[in-house]
């Protein structure tokens, strides 16, 4: 079920393994049933952890989400919260135990499992409302997304250490990169760029020194650690994503592999031959464990279309050799394909039906017209007046999201509104969702999401690393600008220019981009280094392909991977490139991290 997280060059079900055994140990220390009771935010990054029949072996007789004034009865002798350590799920977690203790039964077990870590507070505020609770530290920090990628599931990361200050979520992120380098051994080489990337290396240094030569005995199996602050890149997250998986994620969200559909495009037959329309949702499992997934997911949704083609042709040829089948042997053959040729039709029949949807959208005429203004901004024209599209957005009283997304693309590639410009729009959006938002303009100006005008570097920035290509080829592309029909993510392109030719030939571009530049060897004790050598250079070697973890802090999007994945798959390739990731995110989720609606007194 889970095979395809050890097909990488780095074996990412190692960590699973780890992660699995770590939480049955921790439930099988409270002995008898168990009911846990899931932080809405954990359950789904759980569940590719362990699998509830696996949960089942170990007692657990029921799951349920803990909701605020949510008092499910339940009968297990023990009550498990898996929580994050956040403030206001312990007032929730107090409310239930009171009000089990209250009522008449067989007295029973309470446990808080704290993920990653405890946090005085949140054990502060159990004991004012005098609760009492087994506490374990549950120190998993990060989640298997695919054999490609890793997910801390960390959402308000960003919002964290930009609008709060609070930088917590990178001293995580350095304890999941130390489990990372006990697992597949010490990471020679540190990059980074951002002012989260310097706290993380930072504390990092700190960790390894306190290990005090005790460091893992373990070959290395990742050449290049790259830290990569989202802050030095918003541009990228903003852009709509081009890709399949991408426009996917934009339009219906993908979260922890699932994907939730309309149901209208998946009609089946009853046993009368007749069409039956479902009513529910159709969720569906996306990884690379499907073939034809792993196919399509990083193609340019241009290029969709003549690859679902090209499969049902390869089919219907496969389906026909039965007729060709005139012995024994040859319809042996044909049975034993069978089965993979039901499946493969299965699958092309929902990657059919998921692109219509697709297309519906891209095919909109408010999405074109969107799409078209993005590609402007990007390019850097017409960004320095009121955009006359945003207007429209604005007029139409399209989703606030959508309408914050634009204007924040064209603050960034313009280096910042005019003053006018800036108020005018600020005006525009009070006054048409209502004042409630202030707070969440107040924040983008925080993030510098939205600011004044200042020195024009981004086009310094667009032309050096040719973040702009004209002319790019969607279906046979040969630059990573595919992925958004002709922009490049800048986070990609400062890992393609680490590996070739090294950030030593763009000291300008790093001095303009904000925060600072890391740059570190960690030593490695001789009999562990590779043969091949691990010196402080990570430039090609011919004899095999070099690993990079790219970890970035703030979250990234399905298309920054597929970026990553065409730099890996290039004959010529130096890098293979492993993603680790606060969050899988696009335009809209990271806005929505940073909204912050004024509440007015009832």
């Amino acid at each position: 079920m889970t095979a395809y997280l050890s097909s990488g060059r780095v074996n990412i079900s190692l960590l699973r393994d780890d992660a699995r055994r770590l939480l049955l140990d921790c439930l099988d220390k409270c002995p008898g049933t168990k009911a846990l009771f899931w932080d809405e935010k954990l359950s789904g990054p759980f569940g590719l952890i362990a699998e509830y029949v696996l949960l089942q072996e170990h007692e657990v007789t029921k799951m349920f989400q803990l909701r605020t004034k949510s008092f499910p009865t339940v009968d297990a002798q023990n009550i498990v919260f898996i929580v994050r350590p956040k403030l206001a799920l312990m007032d929730v977690i107090a409310d239930y135990i009171l009000k089990v203790e209250s009522t008449r039964g067989p007295k029973k077990e309470f446990h808080i499992f704290f993920v990653p870590r405890k946090n005085e507070l949140c054990l502060e505020k159990l004991a004012k409302r005098g609760v009492c609770t087994n506490v374990v530290e549950y120190t998993v920090e990060l989640f298997p997304v695919d054999s490609d990628i890793l997910s801390m599931e960390l959402e308000t990361s960003f919002k964290e250490c930009y609008i709060d200050n609070d930088f917590t979520s990178m001293h995580y992120v350095a304890k999941a990169l130390m489990t990372i380098q006990a697992v597949y051994g010490i990471i020679p080489n540190i990059y980074g760029k951002g002012k989260c990337a310097k706290h993380v290396f930072d504390i990092m240094t700190r960790m390894r020194r306190e290990l005090s030569g005790n460091d893992p005995q373990i070959t290395p199996q990742i050449d290049c650690l790259l830290l990569l602050d989202r802050a030095v890149d918003l541009v990228s997250v903003l852009a709509t994503q081009l890709t399949y998986e991408g426009l996917l994620d934009e339009n219906f969200g993908i979260n922890n592999n699932t994907i939730e559909l309309p149901p209208e495009k998946f009609s089946k037959a009853n046993e009368g031959g007749l069409q039956e329309m479902p009513t529910e949702p159709k969720r569906l499992l996306l990884n690379s464990a499907e073939e034809l997934f792993a196919e399509l997911r990083d193609k340019n949704f241009n290029a969709v279309g003549p690859a679902l083609s090209q499969k049902a042709k390869f089919l219907s040829a496969q389906f026909d050799e039965r007729h060709g089948a005139k012995t024994i042997d040859a319809i042996k053959q044909f049975v034993e394909k069978l089965p993979h040729m039901q499946a493969a039709k299965k699958s092309l029949a929902t990657h059919t039906a998921m692109a219509e949807l697709v297309k519906e959208i891209t095919d909109s005429e408010m999405f074109l017209n969107s799409l078209q203004t993005e590609q402007e901004f990007m390019n850097g024209l017409e960004t320095d007046k009121v955009n006359t599209h945003i207007e429209d957005c604005i007029a139409k009283e399209e989703p606030l999201i959508k309408v914050l997304r634009l204007i924040c693309l064209q603050s960034l590639t313009n280096n910042g509104l005019k003053q006018k410009q800036l108020d005018y729009y600020k005006r525009e959006i009070i006054q048409t969702y209502g004042y409630q938002h202030c707070l969440t303009l107040n924040n983008l100006e925080k993030a510098e999401l939205l600011k004044v005008q200042g020195a024009r570097s981004y086009s310094v920035i667009r032309k050096t690393l040719r973040l702009t290509v004209d002319d790019v080829n969607e279906q046979f592309p040969s630059d990573i600008s595919y992925v958004h029909s002709g922009y490049a993510p800048l986070s990609v392109r400062l890992a393609q220019f680490l590996t070739q030719p090294g950030w030593r030939a763009i000291p300008d571009v790093l001095n303009i981009l904000p925060g600072p530049t890391v740059e570190g060897v960690q030593k490695i004790p001789m009999g562990l280094r590779k043969r091949r050598g691990s010196g402080s250079s990570i430039q090609s070697s011919a004899e095999e392909q070099k690993v990079t973890l790219v970890f970035f802090l703030g979250g990234c999007t399905f298309a920054e991977i597929s970026a990553l994945r065409f730099l890996s798959q290039q004959d010529d390739a130096a890098m293979e490139y492993l993603v680790a990731t606060t969050k899988l995110l696009n335009g809209n989720t990271f806005l929505e991290n940073l909204q912050e609606v004024l509440k007015f007194p009832a």
